[in-house]
């Protein structure tokens, strides 16, 4: 049995180090406290006894576990990011332990009125009787990803303490970066060795994904000119209100908040604006790729069509394409599917196979020649104060490394 205390004590050791990336840096790491958790990392992987332990100069974490079978087996990997969200703050987090949650509000803040509730996130009311572990609502959790990065650690831990589960060379990855698309951008695939792995990122429990969205990222400059405004009649030009014309122009509903499963959006990140300049940040998103195209082709025609009813080049757009859907590359080894979804069935666990709402670093690795699908960490509520794991969950999903793994070596066995 996977100690109950052990995932707590590990996963709280974890969130504490504030390890928040940066979009605005060109550095990898994004942030140099990465490396807070990423050097400790390294120094508890060689703890546990892993070999070939090591992290590079842009932090990036890799390790083995040797088979113990006599027989040929294919090598397979576990990836988990350690970077936390910058949509909201991963500084000083103060995690609450509830034990044997009794399916109703969560005072997660006394003195600010901050609940977690489940009239609000009914999700919650699937792990009624678990223990979950909470923010105080004043940071995020950063249960994306570490609850990931416990779940293999632990995994590895227990295999070597359990040589009787019989596996073949296990490579596990911890990368920066991720939650600002960078996750994969240094990931040495030829170095890694793998020939598929699976990235422990996914939210409630039993979620296999093996497609996700294609992702862009746009940003948009408006241009105006500053004039006194007692004197600006024919000659001011107020960037802020060019800005709203653009983003009244997309369409509306399709935006995160008005959108799920298989649809897509145009997502207002970010405004920063003053009479003379506005800039928008946003992301573009859709899981079918001639849709995604579309989209972006969406926003470079508003763009022309603003400055030639300006008569000038009031407004322009950088559009960066960040990852593509994974489908296409994970579709030809489904089996590798196949391998997660009957791990998690031997487990008793009910195998959710959906399409991501984002991407992982998965996405852009299938690219780059290791096939990754993603699976459950157990989190909900990613990115924000209202997030939290049910502990259980982080078992089951420890529970299911072992088992990917005992499952690929009895596959081969001869």
């Amino acid at each position: 049995m996977i100690s109950k205390e052990h995932i707590i004590k590990r996963f709280i050791s974890y969130v504490t180090v504030d390890t928040e990336s940066d979009p605005t840096s060109n550095t990898t790491p994004s942030t140099a406290k990465q490396w807070d958790l990423a050097n400790r990392l390294v120094e508890e992987l060689n703890t546990i006894g892993l070999e070939d332990v090591s992290i590079d100069e842009n932090a990036y974490i890799m390790a083995t576990l040797p088979s113990n079978v006599p027989y040929e087996v294919p090598t397979i990997g576990f990836i988990a990011h350690f970077d936390t969200s910058p949509d909201f703050t991963g500084t000083n987090v103060k995690p609450q332990i509830i034990e044997k949650y009794n399916g109703k509000d969560i005072i997660l803040n006394d003195i600010e009125n901050i609940v977690l509730s489940p009239d609000y996130f009914d999700d919650l009311l699937q792990y009624k009787g678990q223990t979950l572990i909470t923010t105080d609502g004043t940071t995020l959790l950063g249960a994306d990803d570490k609850a990931g990065i416990t779940e293999i650690v632990s995994a590895m831990e227990y295999l070597i303490n359990h040589p009787e589960i019989k596996h073949g060379k296990i490579r596990i990855g911890f990368t920066p970066d991720e939650e600002i698309g960078r996750g994969a951008h240094k990931f040495d695939v030829e170095k890694f060795g793998a020939e598929w792995a699976y990235t422990m990122d996914g939210s409630q429990i039993g979620e296999l994904e093996f497609e996700n969205f294609n992702a862009a990222s746009a940003v948009v400059k408006v241009k105006g000119k500053i004039v006194h405004p007692g004197y600006a009649k024919g000659k001011m030009i107020n960037s802020m209100y060019i800005a709203q014309e653009f983003i009244n122009s997309l369409p509306r509903l399709e935006t995160p908040e008005h959108t799920e499963e298989y649809q897509g959006f145009f997502h207002l990140s970010s405004i920063k604006g003053e009479v003379e300049e506005t800039i928008l940040q946003y992301i573009i998103r859709d899981h079918d790729f001639g849709h995604f195209e579309a989209r972006k082709e969406m926003m470079e025609k508003l763009t022309n069509e603003l400055n030639e009813q300006y008569g000038w080049e009031v407004i322009s757009v950088e559009i960066k394409d960040q990852y593509y859907n994974m489908r296409e590359k994970i579709e030809p080894v489904m089996h590798i599917v196949d391998i997660a979804e009957e791990a998690m069935k031997q487990l008793n666990i009910t195998p959710l196979i959906k399409a991501i709402r984002g991407g992982t670093d998965g996405s852009q690795l299938s690219y780059m020649g290791l096939p990754c699908p993603n699976i459950f960490a157990g989190g909900h509520n990613f990115h924000g104060r209202y997030e939290y794991v049910p502990v259980e969950s982080m078992i089951k999903a420890t529970e299911v490394i072992c088992k990917i793994a005992e499952i690929t070596a009895k596959n081969n066995l001869k």
